[in-house]
């Protein structure tokens, strides 16, 4: 046992990134439980598109609303007590809702309420967690831990919650916003076990404002940190990046279902094997990143990630057969895993502490907005030039984009030096 451990999370990262680790996979496997009992519940209650469509907005909407105060919010206060906070408030919301479904009072606009109050709490949770990860590990060891934490995302949130929560939800609506509930609240203790133990040496230790910091109001901390970001053109390129590909990318998502049914004739099962192949690709990206991290420069990963995401997109254009698009999205499962990790280590390692909060809630935003104007541009696209046609665009502005930053990625690789 204590071998498996220690395969899986070595010590060199400290007893204090365990308990953080043991908290994400608690928490993610909570998220994905919900994340199929969530849109079995709003279809429970409403046969309306617009509202069903409406619940999935109202949970990335407090990205875009709350985001940078959440930043400055988590670079200002101890995060740890924030991460306990927002998970204890994300549990009471949920019990609420698990009273109404229990006493029989539930309606739409209750869970639409659910929906908006307990996406704000995860934007300070998520903001706040985030921060905690290059306070408790050496630099040298960021990329071992953000691989592990993406892999007990991909395990929990996409894989392992989903069929649970569906499964519960057969059983009794309640059961898996219960479950949901017991997640948070344990997630509450794993993090509270964090500073009972001494962080390796190198690592800075858990970010606690200086008691002698002048009082600024938060609209001033977030200018401060916009400007930080501004400042750093490898850190501000990267940002850039990442919002440009999550537009491209949601672009040809946002009609993936009926892109799957229509063009390529694949029923409902097929569509979730598209899901599930991406999950797969995940797989064995965790598995050959350790590999892949030692015997690559990062500026070479990052280049081949991105342009296997253009080829992706113009694979799935061109193909017309299911298992051809089943085989793509293994291998966009496997390097996007890779990508993730990689510009999140990079991210890591060039901003300082005191800005980490601010500068990654910027990076939050411009995920969740590329994602709402990629999805926006999406629908019109294929209303008008056809269900291929999103799967064009994306590979057109990736493409584009790739090209005018292939040589800026040598720099966005080594922003600490720049930092």
């Amino acid at each position: 046992m204590s071998t498996l451990l220690e395969v899986m999370v070595p010590s060199r990262l400290g007893r204090p990134y365990r308990w953080l680790l043991a908290s994400a996979w608690t928490s993610n496997i909570g998220d994905g439980i919900a994340l199929a009992a969530g849109p079995l519940l709003v279809a429970s209650q409403t046969s309306s598109a617009v509202l069903v469509a409406l619940a999935a907005l109202l949970q990335r909407l407090p990205w875009l609303l709350f985001g940078l105060w959440a930043g400055a919010f988590a670079d200002r206060t101890d995060r740890r007590r924030v991460v306990m906070i927002g998970n204890v408030l994300r549990a009471i919301v949920v019990a609420v809702l698990c009273v109404a479904i229990l006493t029989g009072t539930v309606s739409i606009g209750v869970v639409l309420v659910t929906m908006f109050l307990y996406g704000t709490a995860e934007v300070f949770v998520d903001t706040t967690a985030g921060t905690l990860l290059p306070s408790l590990v050496p630099r040298q060891h960021l990329s071992t831990g953000t691989h592990r934490l993406q892999a007990a995302y991909l395990t929990c949130n996409q894989l392992a919650g989903p069929p649970v929560g569906a499964f519960l939800f057969a059983i009794g609506a309640v059961f898996p916003f219960a479950a949901q509930v017991v997640c948070a609240l344990l997630a509450v203790v794993l993090v509270s076990r964090i500073s009972r133990h001494r962080v390796p040496d190198g690592a800075p230790g858990l970010f606690v404002p200086p008691s002698d910091r002048p009082a600024t109001h938060v609209r001033r901390d977030i200018s401060e940190g916009l400007r930080w970001l501004w400042g750093n053109p490898p850190v501000r390129m990267l940002a850039i990046v990442i919002m440009a590909f999550n537009v491209t990318w949601a672009a040809a998502w946002s009609v993936l279902v009926l892109w799957s049914r229509d063009h390529l004739g694949m029923s409902e099962v097929g569509f979730g094997l598209l899901t599930t192949a991406a999950a797969v690709g995940g797989f064995i990206g965790t598995g050959l990143f350790s590999r892949i991290e030692r015997r690559f420069r990062l500026a070479t990963i990052m280049r081949v990630c991105l342009l296997l995401e253009v080829l992706m997109h113009l694979g799935l254009a061109l193909t017309t057969a299911g298992w051809v698009a089943i085989t793509i999205m293994v291998g966009f499962g496997a390097y996007a895993f890779v990508w993730g990790t990689v510009s999140q280590t990079v991210r890591l390692r060039a901003v300082p502490q005191e800005f980490q909060g601010r500068v990654g809630s910027v990076y939050m935003i411009g995920v969740f907005g590329g994602m709402v104007v990629g999805q926006a541009l999406g629908g019109v696209i294929a209303e008008t030039w056809g269900l291929t046609a999103p799967f064009w665009f994306a590979f057109a502005g990736a493409g584009l984009t790739l090209a005018l930053i292939w040589k800026a990625l040598g720099q966005i690789a080594h922003a600490d030096a720049a930092a």
